[in-house]
């Protein structure tokens, strides 16, 4: 049976961190082979992989000729393709799946001295779904950190009064998304966490899709707060989105607003509670679809233009884990089971080119029998 081979670092590769729960900023070789575990590695960080993973079976960079091949004039990627083959030699290794970005040139060397490699990125997916307990703890300590940047978030609107023009301001100067990010950035760090400068803070009138919105907010409109901050010590993500409305809507706008708000809640609902092992991301999907197409709305499921913006054209959601955006998607192309264990963002929404959006976005953790949410924030707007 093949066994997998990952090689690269820690900090770029989240398959590898998985595997090695450290930040290694220098390149190194996992493999797993007949049921054994192991890392090639050098003595910088020998003792480090030791503490944290002491299933594995540690091979050195030096002690496999390394430093003789450098000494001897070859270049350092060379050396250290030759120095993976001599360890896969050691190990017992001449076949292997690999993910779709190994290194093409280490795969190359390692096809030319006879080693079958495979291209099966489910198959190296498949291996970090079920999140460790190392992952959750830092999932659960991003989502902290979110919830307080978001009630950061909540604080700056319940301070702010719209001016004349429609905009929001604070003490008398307009209240701008650039100030929110600020805030909430600042708060995240507090949490130990990283906010990517590129969060959303969006209305209608600027910030569609994954657009980060600029500029100043509007009164009485939607605004969705869509935040994914990575936790410093162990590189995991949560994602978030909160939508409030500052201030007072003109009549026929607030009627529409509560209309949207109350599809989405019924499509959030319907999703998760449909959450289990065995379930299809394209079957929640399907069924937050079904909600909103009832209630009149577009979807892709119904929609006949590919441009179309309005209504639901977007995934119900994707796995978080350490990547923001991973395995397993939760729309169209969503045909992988869950699993006890993956970590699922859960966001419908709608768009409204006259509105804006309104949207919600829970993080849950699939169980044996269901799912836990892990997201502890109000919905009300």
């Amino acid at each position: 049976m093949a066994g997998v081979i990952l090689f690269g670092d820690t900090a770029h590769s989240a398959a590898l961190r998985h595997e090695v729960p450290l930040d290694i900023i220098d390149p190194l070789l996992f493999a797993e082979h007949e049921g054994r575990r192991f890392v090639v590695t050098s003595a910088l960080e020998r003792d480090r992989v030791r503490r944290a993973c002491p299933d594995v079976e540690l091979l050195d960079f030096a002690a496999l000729g390394y430093r003789d091949l450098v000494r001897d004039g070859m270049p350092l990627p060379e050396a250290e393709r030759e120095v993976a083959l001599r360890a896969l030699r050691e190990i017992g290794m001449d076949e292997a799946v690999v993910p779709s970005d190994f290194p093409l040139g280490l795969a190359e060397r390692l096809r030319a001295a006879g080693v079958v490699l495979r291209i099966d990125d489910d198959t190296v997916a498949l291996r970090r779904r079920a999140k460790s307990e190392i992952e959750l703890d830092g999932i659960r300590a991003a989502q902290r950190a979110a919830e307080a940047a978001m009630a950061a978030a909540r604080e700056l609107f319940s301070r702010a009064t719209p001016l004349g023009d429609g905009r929001l301001a604070i003490e008398g100067k307009p209240l701008l998304a650039e100030d929110v990010r600020a805030q909430m950035r600042s708060v995240c760090a507090e949490g130990g966490a990283i906010l990517p400068p590129d969060v959303i803070i969006a209305s209608v009138w600027q910030g569609y899709g994954h657009e980060p919105g600029a500029g100043p907010l509007p009164a009485g409109l939607p605004i969705e707060v869509d935040i994914w901050p990575r936790h410093d010590a162990s590189g995991c993500w949560t994602d978030m989105t909160r939508t409030f409305v500052v201030g007072s809507s003109a009549p026929e706008l607030a009627a529409a607003i509560e209309e949207r708000t109350s599809a989405v809640s019924r499509a959030f609902e319907t999703a998760k509670s449909a959450i289990r092992p065995g379930a299809t991301g394209r079957a929640l999907f399907d069924r937050a679809c079904d909600v909103f197409e009832s209630a009149g709305y577009l979807t892709q499921r119904t929609a006949t233009n590919d441009d179309e913006t309005e209504g639901f054209q977007f995934s119900l959601g994707h796995g978080v884990g350490l990547e923001v955006h991973e395995p397993p998607l939760l729309g169209l192309a969503g045909g992988d089971p869950l699993i006890a264990g993956d970590v699922l963002a859960i966001e419908p929404g709608l768009w409204d080119s006259q509105l804006g959006g309104v949207r919600f976005e829970d993080l849950v953790l699939v169980t044996e029998d269901g799912c836990e949410t892990l997201t502890r924030f109000p919905y009300d707007l």
